[in-house]
Protein backbone atom coordinates (compact mmCIF):
# COMPACT_ATOMS: atom_id res chain seq x y z
CA UNK A 1 0.00 0.00 0.00
CA UNK A 2 1.25 3.84 -0.68
CA UNK A 3 2.15 5.35 2.32
CA UNK A 4 -1.44 6.72 4.12
CA UNK A 5 -2.86 9.96 3.90
CA UNK A 6 -3.23 11.38 7.79
CA UNK A 7 -6.68 12.99 8.40
CA UNK A 8 -4.71 15.65 10.02
CA UNK A 9 -3.70 16.43 6.19
CA UNK A 10 -7.18 17.11 4.89
CA UNK A 11 -6.28 20.07 7.14
CA UNK A 12 -3.68 21.42 4.59
CA UNK A 13 -6.36 21.74 1.91
CA UNK A 14 -7.11 24.95 0.07
CA UNK A 15 -10.49 26.58 0.20
CA UNK A 16 -12.36 27.34 -2.68
CA UNK A 17 -14.92 27.51 -4.66
CA UNK A 18 -15.62 23.70 -4.40
CA UNK A 19 -16.70 23.59 -1.56
CA UNK A 20 -20.53 25.25 -0.97
CA UNK A 21 -21.75 27.64 1.83
CA UNK A 22 -17.71 28.43 2.80
CA UNK A 23 -17.35 32.41 3.44
CA UNK A 24 -15.90 33.82 -0.20
CA UNK A 25 -13.48 35.71 1.74
CA UNK A 26 -11.50 32.94 3.08
CA UNK A 27 -10.41 31.69 -0.58
CA UNK A 28 -6.89 31.11 -0.27
CA UNK A 29 -7.07 29.66 3.06
CA UNK A 30 -6.30 26.15 4.37
CA UNK A 31 -9.38 24.34 5.59
CA UNK A 32 -7.22 24.59 9.19
CA UNK A 33 -6.85 27.98 8.97
CA UNK A 34 -10.47 28.78 8.14
CA UNK A 35 -11.35 26.67 11.31
CA UNK A 36 -9.09 28.32 13.35
CA UNK A 37 -10.60 31.57 12.71
CA UNK A 38 -13.64 29.98 14.94
CA UNK A 39 -16.24 31.99 13.11
CA UNK A 40 -19.35 32.11 13.51
CA UNK A 41 -22.02 30.42 10.94
CA UNK A 42 -24.48 33.06 11.23
CA UNK A 43 -22.16 36.00 10.84
CA UNK A 44 -18.63 34.87 9.77
CA UNK A 45 -19.26 35.43 5.94
CA UNK A 46 -20.50 31.72 5.09
CA UNK A 47 -23.48 31.53 2.55
CA UNK A 48 -26.64 29.81 1.89
CA UNK A 49 -27.72 26.74 1.96
CA UNK A 50 -25.17 25.75 4.08
CA UNK A 51 -24.64 22.02 6.09
CA UNK A 52 -23.90 22.13 9.32
CA UNK A 53 -23.11 19.01 11.75
CA UNK A 54 -23.43 19.82 15.27
CA UNK A 55 -20.26 19.11 17.37
CA UNK A 56 -22.39 18.03 20.79
CA UNK A 57 -24.57 15.53 19.14
CA UNK A 58 -21.57 13.89 17.11
CA UNK A 59 -19.77 13.50 19.66
CA UNK A 60 -22.78 12.40 22.01
CA UNK A 61 -23.66 9.60 18.97
CA UNK A 62 -19.93 8.15 19.02
CA UNK A 63 -20.05 7.74 23.10
CA UNK A 64 -23.09 6.31 22.98
CA UNK A 65 -22.64 3.38 20.16
CA UNK A 66 -19.59 2.71 21.79
CA UNK A 67 -20.61 1.81 25.36
CA UNK A 68 -23.61 -0.05 24.25
CA UNK A 69 -21.30 -2.22 21.99
CA UNK A 70 -19.36 -2.50 24.87
CA UNK A 71 -22.07 -3.36 26.91
CA UNK A 72 -23.16 -6.03 24.93
CA UNK A 73 -20.13 -8.04 23.89
CA UNK A 74 -20.31 -6.75 20.56
CA UNK A 75 -17.62 -5.73 17.99
CA UNK A 76 -18.30 -3.17 16.11
CA UNK A 77 -17.53 -1.99 12.41
CA UNK A 78 -19.70 1.08 11.61
CA UNK A 79 -20.87 1.34 7.73
CA UNK A 80 -18.49 3.98 6.39
CA UNK A 81 -20.77 4.30 3.28
CA UNK A 82 -22.90 6.77 5.46
CA UNK A 83 -20.32 9.61 5.80
CA UNK A 84 -17.00 8.77 3.52
CA UNK A 85 -15.53 11.10 6.06
CA UNK A 86 -11.93 9.82 7.11
CA UNK A 87 -11.87 12.04 9.99
CA UNK A 88 -15.47 10.56 11.32
CA UNK A 89 -14.00 6.92 10.97
CA UNK A 90 -10.54 7.88 12.83
CA UNK A 91 -12.90 9.04 15.55
CA UNK A 92 -15.19 6.22 15.53
CA UNK A 93 -11.95 3.94 16.10
CA UNK A 94 -11.13 6.12 18.27
CA UNK A 95 -14.17 5.07 19.92
CA UNK A 96 -13.67 1.52 19.83
CA UNK A 97 -14.55 0.75 16.63
CA UNK A 98 -12.73 -2.86 15.50
CA UNK A 99 -12.80 -1.66 11.62
CA UNK A 100 -14.97 0.10 9.39
CA UNK A 101 -17.75 -1.45 7.01
CA UNK A 102 -17.84 -0.56 3.13
CA UNK A 103 -20.14 -1.62 0.27
CA UNK A 104 -18.04 -1.51 -2.87
CA UNK A 105 -14.46 -0.90 -4.04
CA UNK A 106 -13.76 2.65 -4.10
CA UNK A 107 -15.10 2.65 -0.41
CA UNK A 108 -12.34 0.43 0.40
CA UNK A 109 -9.86 2.15 -1.71
CA UNK A 110 -10.88 5.49 0.22
CA UNK A 111 -10.74 3.63 3.65
CA UNK A 112 -6.89 2.19 2.36
CA UNK A 113 -5.85 5.62 1.50
CA UNK A 114 -6.47 6.54 4.90
CA UNK A 115 -4.62 3.92 6.86
CA UNK A 116 -8.07 2.10 7.68
CA UNK A 117 -6.16 -1.79 8.63
CA UNK A 118 -9.67 -3.45 8.87
CA UNK A 119 -12.63 -3.74 6.10
CA UNK A 120 -15.86 -5.89 6.35
CA UNK A 121 -16.79 -5.23 2.50
CA UNK A 122 -20.60 -6.27 3.01
CA UNK A 123 -21.29 -6.96 -0.17
CA UNK A 124 -20.36 -9.42 -3.04
CA UNK A 125 -16.94 -8.65 -5.04
CA UNK A 126 -16.65 -10.23 -8.41
CA UNK A 127 -14.56 -7.54 -10.53
CA UNK A 128 -11.40 -8.50 -11.84
CA UNK A 129 -9.73 -5.14 -11.08
CA UNK A 130 -10.92 -4.42 -7.72
CA UNK A 131 -9.81 -8.10 -6.84
CA UNK A 132 -6.30 -7.29 -8.44
CA UNK A 133 -6.18 -4.09 -6.50
CA UNK A 134 -7.11 -5.96 -3.24
CA UNK A 135 -4.36 -8.48 -3.39
CA UNK A 136 -1.91 -5.85 -3.89
CA UNK A 137 -3.00 -4.48 -0.78
CA UNK A 138 -2.84 -7.98 1.11
CA UNK A 139 0.05 -8.67 -0.16
CA UNK A 140 1.75 -5.02 0.73
CA UNK A 141 0.35 -5.27 3.96
CA UNK A 142 0.51 -8.47 6.38
CA UNK A 143 -1.42 -6.62 8.74
CA UNK A 144 -4.48 -5.29 6.92
CA UNK A 145 -7.27 -7.33 7.80
CA UNK A 146 -10.26 -7.87 4.81
CA UNK A 147 -13.63 -9.77 5.05
CA UNK A 148 -16.22 -10.01 2.62
CA UNK A 149 -19.35 -11.39 1.05
CA UNK A 150 -20.07 -14.36 -0.64
CA UNK A 151 -23.64 -15.47 -1.44
CA UNK A 152 -22.87 -17.65 -4.98
CA UNK A 153 -20.82 -20.96 -6.20
CA UNK A 154 -20.29 -18.63 -9.12
CA UNK A 155 -19.17 -15.28 -7.74
CA UNK A 156 -16.76 -17.79 -5.83
CA UNK A 157 -15.05 -19.10 -8.73
CA UNK A 158 -14.79 -15.71 -10.24
CA UNK A 159 -13.17 -14.30 -7.55
CA UNK A 160 -10.87 -17.46 -7.14
CA UNK A 161 -9.95 -17.17 -10.46
CA UNK A 162 -9.30 -13.14 -10.29
CA UNK A 163 -6.90 -13.20 -7.24
CA UNK A 164 -4.87 -16.24 -8.69
CA UNK A 165 -4.11 -14.47 -11.97
CA UNK A 166 -3.45 -11.36 -10.03
CA UNK A 167 -0.78 -13.56 -8.17
CA UNK A 168 -1.98 -12.83 -4.51
CA UNK A 169 -0.31 -14.58 -1.74
CA UNK A 170 -2.49 -14.26 0.55
CA UNK A 171 -6.31 -15.86 0.79
CA UNK A 172 -9.12 -13.72 1.06
CA UNK A 173 -11.09 -14.33 3.78
CA UNK A 174 -15.32 -14.49 3.25
CA UNK A 175 -18.57 -15.20 5.00
CA UNK A 176 -21.15 -16.68 3.51
CA UNK A 177 -24.03 -14.26 3.40
CA UNK A 178 -27.47 -15.60 4.51
CA UNK A 179 -30.04 -13.84 2.45
CA UNK A 180 -33.24 -12.27 4.47
CA UNK A 181 -35.68 -14.35 2.87
CA UNK A 182 -37.49 -14.34 -0.79
CA UNK A 183 -37.68 -10.96 -2.40
CA UNK A 184 -34.79 -9.30 -0.22
CA UNK A 185 -31.58 -8.33 -1.35
CA UNK A 186 -28.30 -10.38 -1.92
CA UNK A 187 -27.97 -13.69 -0.03
CA UNK A 188 -28.23 -16.93 -0.45
CA UNK A 189 -31.56 -18.01 0.11
CA UNK A 190 -31.93 -21.57 1.73
CA UNK A 191 -29.02 -23.28 4.55
CA UNK A 192 -28.44 -25.68 1.48
CA UNK A 193 -27.60 -22.93 -0.83
CA UNK A 194 -25.31 -21.67 1.59
CA UNK A 195 -23.41 -24.95 2.18
CA UNK A 196 -22.82 -25.17 -1.43
CA UNK A 197 -21.55 -21.74 -1.47
CA UNK A 198 -19.00 -23.19 1.45
CA UNK A 199 -17.87 -25.98 -0.27
CA UNK A 200 -17.02 -23.78 -3.65
CA UNK A 201 -15.01 -21.37 -0.72
CA UNK A 202 -12.83 -25.00 0.59
CA UNK A 203 -12.29 -25.72 -3.21
CA UNK A 204 -10.85 -22.13 -3.96
CA UNK A 205 -7.45 -21.56 -2.55
CA UNK A 206 -7.01 -18.20 -3.01
CA UNK A 207 -9.95 -17.48 -0.52
CA UNK A 208 -10.61 -18.51 3.31
CA UNK A 209 -14.00 -19.11 5.09
CA UNK A 210 -13.71 -17.31 7.81
CA UNK A 211 -18.01 -16.81 9.53
CA UNK A 212 -21.46 -15.90 7.84
CA UNK A 213 -22.78 -12.08 7.57
CA UNK A 214 -26.12 -10.86 6.48
CA UNK A 215 -28.48 -8.08 7.02
CA UNK A 216 -31.73 -8.46 8.87
CA UNK A 217 -33.40 -4.82 7.25
CA UNK A 218 -33.84 -7.05 4.65
CA UNK A 219 -36.26 -9.42 6.17
CA UNK A 220 -39.58 -8.98 4.83
CA UNK A 221 -42.04 -7.26 6.84
CA UNK A 222 -39.83 -7.09 9.14
CA UNK A 223 -40.67 -6.97 13.30
CA UNK A 224 -38.80 -8.02 16.31
CA UNK A 225 -40.20 -11.56 15.97
CA UNK A 226 -39.57 -12.46 12.15
CA UNK A 227 -36.04 -10.58 12.82
CA UNK A 228 -35.08 -12.72 15.69
CA UNK A 229 -35.90 -15.42 13.83
CA UNK A 230 -33.90 -14.72 11.13
CA UNK A 231 -30.52 -14.05 13.51
CA UNK A 232 -31.24 -17.08 14.95
CA UNK A 233 -31.16 -18.75 12.24
CA UNK A 234 -28.00 -17.19 11.01
CA UNK A 235 -26.04 -18.04 14.70
CA UNK A 236 -27.38 -21.96 13.69
CA UNK A 237 -25.91 -21.39 10.37
CA UNK A 238 -22.62 -20.72 11.94
CA UNK A 239 -22.52 -23.37 14.52
CA UNK A 240 -23.55 -25.93 11.61
CA UNK A 241 -20.51 -25.22 10.14
CA UNK A 242 -18.34 -25.10 12.65
CA UNK A 243 -19.77 -28.33 13.48
CA UNK A 244 -19.15 -29.82 10.09
CA UNK A 245 -15.27 -28.20 10.51
CA UNK A 246 -15.73 -25.59 8.19
CA UNK A 247 -13.64 -22.75 9.93
CA UNK A 248 -10.95 -25.45 9.99
CA UNK A 249 -8.23 -22.96 7.92
CA UNK A 250 -8.37 -20.11 10.70
CA UNK A 251 -5.18 -20.26 12.67
CA UNK A 252 -4.57 -19.95 16.26
CA UNK A 253 -6.28 -16.95 17.99
CA UNK A 254 -8.01 -15.87 15.46
CA UNK A 255 -12.20 -15.96 15.76
CA UNK A 256 -15.23 -16.71 13.69
CA UNK A 257 -17.18 -14.07 12.15
CA UNK A 258 -20.35 -13.19 12.68
CA UNK A 259 -22.10 -10.33 11.69
CA UNK A 260 -25.04 -8.31 11.11
CA UNK A 261 -26.87 -5.02 12.49
CA UNK A 262 -28.04 -1.92 10.58
CA UNK A 263 -29.19 0.72 12.20
CA UNK A 264 -32.70 -0.23 12.99
CA UNK A 265 -32.39 -3.31 14.39
CA UNK A 266 -29.55 -3.91 16.02
CA UNK A 267 -31.19 -4.36 19.84
CA UNK A 268 -32.24 -7.32 18.33
CA UNK A 269 -28.89 -8.07 17.12
CA UNK A 270 -27.62 -7.92 20.31
CA UNK A 271 -30.67 -10.11 22.08
CA UNK A 272 -29.95 -12.99 19.59
CA UNK A 273 -25.69 -12.77 20.07
CA UNK A 274 -25.76 -13.19 23.74
CA UNK A 275 -27.16 -16.48 22.63
CA UNK A 276 -24.53 -17.89 19.98
CA UNK A 277 -23.72 -21.04 21.92
CA UNK A 278 -19.76 -21.86 22.03
CA UNK A 279 -17.88 -23.05 18.99
CA UNK A 280 -14.62 -24.29 17.87
CA UNK A 281 -13.31 -20.87 18.47
CA UNK A 282 -14.18 -17.51 19.79
CA UNK A 283 -16.43 -15.43 17.87
CA UNK A 284 -16.17 -12.13 16.71
CA UNK A 285 -19.36 -10.66 17.13
CA UNK A 286 -19.70 -8.05 14.22
CA UNK A 287 -22.27 -4.70 14.17
CA UNK A 288 -22.15 -2.61 11.04
CA UNK A 289 -24.63 0.24 11.78
CA UNK A 290 -23.55 3.25 10.16
CA UNK A 291 -26.21 6.32 10.43
CA UNK A 292 -26.07 6.72 14.18
CA UNK A 293 -22.54 8.87 14.15
CA UNK A 294 -25.73 11.98 12.43
CA UNK A 295 -28.72 10.12 13.46
CA UNK A 296 -31.28 12.33 11.33
CA UNK A 297 -35.07 13.88 12.44
CA UNK A 298 -37.07 11.45 9.83
CA UNK A 299 -36.47 8.18 8.91
CA UNK A 300 -33.79 6.77 11.51
CA UNK A 301 -35.65 9.33 14.32
CA UNK A 302 -38.77 6.73 14.03
CA UNK A 303 -36.67 3.46 13.45
CA UNK A 304 -33.74 3.59 15.96
CA UNK A 305 -33.47 1.01 19.00
CA UNK A 306 -33.14 3.75 20.87
CA UNK A 307 -37.21 4.26 20.85
CA UNK A 308 -37.85 0.38 22.07
CA UNK A 309 -35.05 0.52 24.88
CA UNK A 310 -34.91 3.92 25.82
CA UNK A 311 -33.48 3.09 29.08
CA UNK A 312 -29.97 2.79 27.00
CA UNK A 313 -29.84 6.05 26.05
CA UNK A 314 -30.97 8.04 22.88
CA UNK A 315 -29.07 9.78 19.77
CA UNK A 316 -29.55 13.04 19.18
CA UNK A 317 -29.91 14.29 15.02
CA UNK A 318 -26.53 16.16 14.40
CA UNK A 319 -27.62 17.58 10.56
CA UNK A 320 -29.15 20.99 9.76
CA UNK A 321 -29.64 22.63 6.89
CA UNK A 322 -29.74 26.31 6.52
CA UNK A 323 -31.27 27.99 3.88
CA UNK A 324 -32.59 31.48 3.55
CA UNK A 325 -36.15 33.35 2.74
CA UNK A 326 -35.68 34.37 -0.94
CA UNK A 327 -39.09 34.76 -1.87
CA UNK A 328 -42.16 35.17 -0.26
CA UNK A 329 -44.53 35.82 -3.14
CA UNK A 330 -48.14 35.21 -1.03
CA UNK A 331 -48.65 35.69 2.70
CA UNK A 332 -48.93 31.43 2.09
CA UNK A 333 -46.09 30.40 0.53
CA UNK A 334 -42.18 31.46 0.69
CA UNK A 335 -39.07 29.81 -1.03
CA UNK A 336 -35.70 28.97 0.66
CA UNK A 337 -32.27 28.83 -1.56
CA UNK A 338 -31.73 24.93 -0.85
CA UNK A 339 -33.23 22.01 -2.77
CA UNK A 340 -32.45 18.66 -4.34
CA UNK A 341 -28.85 19.46 -4.79
CA UNK A 342 -28.73 20.48 -1.51
CA UNK A 343 -30.85 18.17 1.12
CA UNK A 344 -31.45 14.59 1.48
CA UNK A 345 -35.42 14.04 0.13
CA UNK A 346 -34.94 10.28 -1.07
CA UNK A 347 -37.37 9.32 2.17
CA UNK A 348 -38.53 12.12 3.61
CA UNK A 349 -38.66 15.84 2.65
CA UNK A 350 -36.34 18.34 5.07
CA UNK A 351 -38.71 19.69 8.15
CA UNK A 352 -38.22 23.13 8.94
CA UNK A 353 -37.28 23.41 12.84
CA UNK A 354 -36.10 26.86 13.95
CA UNK A 355 -36.17 30.25 12.15
CA UNK A 356 -33.50 32.82 12.31
CA UNK A 357 -34.60 36.73 11.98
CA UNK A 358 -32.28 38.66 9.27
CA UNK A 359 -33.33 41.71 11.19
CA UNK A 360 -31.44 40.85 14.43
CA UNK A 361 -30.21 37.24 14.53
CA UNK A 362 -32.91 36.07 17.21
CA UNK A 363 -33.96 32.39 16.77
CA UNK A 364 -37.86 31.45 17.18
CA UNK A 365 -39.67 28.09 16.24
CA UNK A 366 -41.07 27.40 13.03
CA UNK A 367 -44.05 27.92 14.20
CA UNK A 368 -46.80 27.25 11.45
CA UNK A 369 -44.09 26.49 8.63
CA UNK A 370 -43.84 23.65 6.67
CA UNK A 371 -41.46 22.34 3.81
CA UNK A 372 -43.94 21.10 0.96
CA UNK A 373 -41.72 20.55 -1.66
CA UNK A 374 -38.48 20.52 -3.30
CA UNK A 375 -36.97 21.51 -6.66
CA UNK A 376 -33.37 21.70 -7.89
CA UNK A 377 -32.46 24.62 -5.82
CA UNK A 378 -35.69 25.80 -3.98
CA UNK A 379 -37.70 24.83 -0.53
CA UNK A 380 -41.34 25.40 -1.40
CA UNK A 381 -42.57 26.08 2.03
CA UNK A 382 -46.40 26.83 3.26
CA UNK A 383 -46.96 29.01 6.06
CA UNK A 384 -50.15 29.17 8.06
CA UNK A 385 -51.93 32.44 8.68
CA UNK A 386 -50.10 34.34 11.26
CA UNK A 387 -46.79 32.43 10.84
CA UNK A 388 -43.72 35.16 11.35
CA UNK A 389 -41.45 34.73 8.22
CA UNK A 390 -39.85 37.37 5.81
CA UNK A 391 -36.95 37.21 2.93
CA UNK A 392 -34.12 37.51 4.37
CA UNK A 393 -34.95 35.03 7.50
CA UNK A 394 -32.68 31.93 7.56
CA UNK A 395 -34.82 28.58 8.12
CA UNK A 396 -32.64 25.61 9.67
CA UNK A 397 -34.16 22.64 8.90
CA UNK A 398 -33.58 19.06 10.11
CA UNK A 399 -32.79 16.36 7.45
CA UNK A 400 -33.87 12.56 7.19
CA UNK A 401 -31.55 9.82 5.83
CA UNK A 402 -28.27 10.66 6.60
CA UNK A 403 -26.51 8.99 3.57
CA UNK A 404 -27.96 11.19 1.33
CA UNK A 405 -27.46 14.14 3.57
CA UNK A 406 -23.63 13.69 3.33
CA UNK A 407 -23.04 13.09 -0.26
CA UNK A 408 -24.22 16.60 -1.04
CA UNK A 409 -21.88 18.32 0.78
CA UNK A 410 -17.81 17.77 0.51
CA UNK A 411 -16.55 20.18 3.28
CA UNK A 412 -19.30 20.45 5.98
CA UNK A 413 -18.94 22.86 8.83
CA UNK A 414 -18.68 21.03 12.42
CA UNK A 415 -20.40 23.42 14.15
CA UNK A 416 -20.70 24.15 18.53
CA UNK A 417 -24.34 24.77 20.42
CA UNK A 418 -23.16 28.82 20.21
CA UNK A 419 -23.05 28.85 16.59
CA UNK A 420 -18.67 28.29 16.55
CA UNK A 421 -17.50 26.56 13.54
CA UNK A 422 -14.70 24.71 15.41
CA UNK A 423 -13.86 22.30 12.61
CA UNK A 424 -14.61 21.11 8.91
CA UNK A 425 -15.52 17.25 7.68
CA UNK A 426 -14.43 16.43 4.69
CA UNK A 427 -15.97 13.65 2.58
CA UNK A 428 -15.16 11.63 -0.08
CA UNK A 429 -18.16 9.81 -2.62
Amino acid sequence: MAAAHHVTALADEPVDHRFKGLPPDAEGLTVGALAAERRNLFDGGFTTPVLALSAESVEHNLALLETYAERHGLAFAPHGKTSMSPQLFARQLEHGAWGITAAVPHQARVYRAFGIGRIFLANELVDAAALRWLAGELDADPDFAFVCYVDSVRGVELMDEALRAAGASRPVDVVVELGAGEGARTGARTEADCAAVADAVADAPALRLVGVAGYEGEVPEADGDRVRAWLRRLVALAAGFDAAGRFGALGAGERIVISAGGSAWFDAVADVFAEIPELSAPVLKLLRSGAYVSHDDGHYRHLTPFNRVPEEGALQPAFRLWAQVVSRPSAGQAFLNAGKRDAAYDLDLPEAQVVRSGRDGSVRPAEGITVTGLSDQHTWVRTDEGARLEVGDWVGMGLSHPCTSFDKWQLIPLVAADGTVTDFVRTFF
